[in-house]
């Protein structure tokens, strides 16, 4: 699966840890945990290099334990065949007792060490009462976390006990298995996958991700940068998981190391056998440089510029008064309409209300002028010629329409029995807004 691709690569940056250290069964064990979770040709070669390596290195011990045992036969008869044997087995006795002096010295230490007691206190026992009490799937009740909680809140969780309990800052009985149980709980719950299985059946998820692995098979991993959310399956140790967790162990490899910060960054080449560079991040959060004020007004810059062209746009109507809406009027006179007035250009009767003229400012500037048209009297009667036009207008063509339908009702559909003379009548008739439109020159 996609999704162990990370923890693959953290599987294999371990391997490479304990092969450069020489535990090569550790690294070979770790290497193929590595595959098992997501296959990589990179984990495939030096899977084979641990294996060779691992090879040679009980081959040369074999070796080296043969060499010796002949050897030493050889000093004890080169003693016997020389008069110089007796110095040499003298120096060689010398040198003996001081060896075995260092190492008895050497144990006399280490039994001293080994034999001294952890201290604790109190508190160091009451927490490790506390974790060992709950049951060991118990994870959210090992790290005192809701089920709500998010992963900030384990990782803090995590961070506080992992420091009480860690073995060289906690003495009490048991604080060794409680630590265990600490990070186990840390490692099933930072990873979204595993704690949404543990959610829903309560007992271990890595038990169903031990047996998955991917089909799919990736091209190198060099130079590329990835991110996780979550530890490692079982076989990461909880004094590993610590040390990636605070940056402390080290972890360090050929060519990069864990630390500096939570899970570290690791940068690892892998020698001239063919493995890449790699470069690898896990959930350490980039610092992001400030922004800069300058860059957020030049982001507001055009709201600026739209917001001047608007008021550019609305400042002649600030400042200036709203036109005076035309007079209204009627073609026919009533009581309301009840003054007559004749257009210039087509001469089209209409009429206005007497009172509603007067007050108006075409009647100003007629007045003005001596009853001589203006600007605004002759735009005011060119609505009014429109008007009347698109009144003939739609009229005729009414009048054209129903002559048409009278006709087709006297053909009938085969024209059989039609009153021809009756129809040319009817083609006869005329049409009143029609013949106008001719007289004002408008129609054809």
């Amino acid at each position: 699966m996609e999704s162990n691709k990370d923890e693959a690569l953290k599987c294999l940056a371990i391997a490479q840890k304990h092969r450069n250290a020489g535990n090569y069964a550790s690294a070979k064990r770790f290497c193929q945990k590595s595959l098992t979770l997501f296959s990589t040709s990179e984990a495939v070669k030096l899977l084979e290099v641990i294996e060779v390596e691992y090879t040679e290195a009980e081959s040369s011990s074999s070796q080296s334990q043969a060499t010796g045992s002949s050897g030493a036969e050889a000093r004890s008869s080169a003693a016997e065949a020389h008069p110089s044997a007796a110095g040499a087995r003298h120096r060689h006795g010398g040198e003996s007792s001081k060896a075995e002096g260092k190492s008895k010295a050497n144990g006399d230490a280490g039994g001293a060490g080994a034999q001294k007691k952890r201290d604790y206190t109190p508190e160091n026992v009451a927490v490790v009462e506390r974790v060992r009490k709950c049951k060991v799937t118990e994870y959210y009740e090992i790290l005192s976390v809701k089920r709500e909680c998010d992963e900030g809140e384990v990782k803090k969780a995590y961070r506080k006990l992992a420091l009480a309990l860690h073995p060289d800052k906690n003495g009490a009985p048991g604080a060794d298995e409680a630590f265990k149980m600490v990070s186990k709980a840390f490692q099933v719950l930072s990873d979204p996958q595993k704690r949404a299985i543990y959610d829903q059946h309560g007992s271990d998820p890595e038990s169903r991700f031990s047996g998955m692995s991917s089909s799919r098979s990736e091209p190198a991993f060099s130079g590329a940068t990835f991110r996780s959310t979550g530890g490692f399956e079982g076989e990461l140790s909880p004094e590993d998981l610590f040390n990636m967790f605070f940056g402390g162990g080290g972890m360090n490899m050929n060519g990069g190391s864990f630390g500096g910060s939570p899970f570290g960054v690791f940068t690892a080449s892998f020698g001239p056998g063919g493995f890449r560079s790699t470069r690898m991040r896990a959930n350490a959060p980039r610092e992001q440089p400030p922004a800069e004020p300058r860059s957020i007004w030049v982001q507001l810059l055009p709201l600026f510029l739209l917001f001047a062209f608007s008021l550019l746009n609305a400042l002649p109507n600030l400042f200036s008064t709203a036109p005076t809406p035309d007079p209204r009027f009627s073609f026919n006179p009533t009581s309301r309409y009840n003054v007559e007035r004749t257009t210039n250009g087509m001469h089209v009767k209409y009429h206005v209300n007497a009172a509603e003229f007067s007050g108006h400012p075409i009647a100003a500037e007629l007045a003005r002028n001596e009853n001589k048209p203006g600007p605004a009297l002759r735009k005011f009667e060119n609505n009014v010629e429109r008007a009347y036009t698109q009144d003939l207008f739609a009229q005729c063509q009414r009048g054209i329409d129903h002559k048409q339908r009278r006709k087709d009702q006297e053909v009938g559909l085969f024209g059989i029995g039609t009153d021809w003379e009756k129809v040319r009548k009817i083609e006869q008739e005329p049409i009143e807004s029609c013949n106008k439109l001719k007289s004002l020159g408008l129609l054809n």
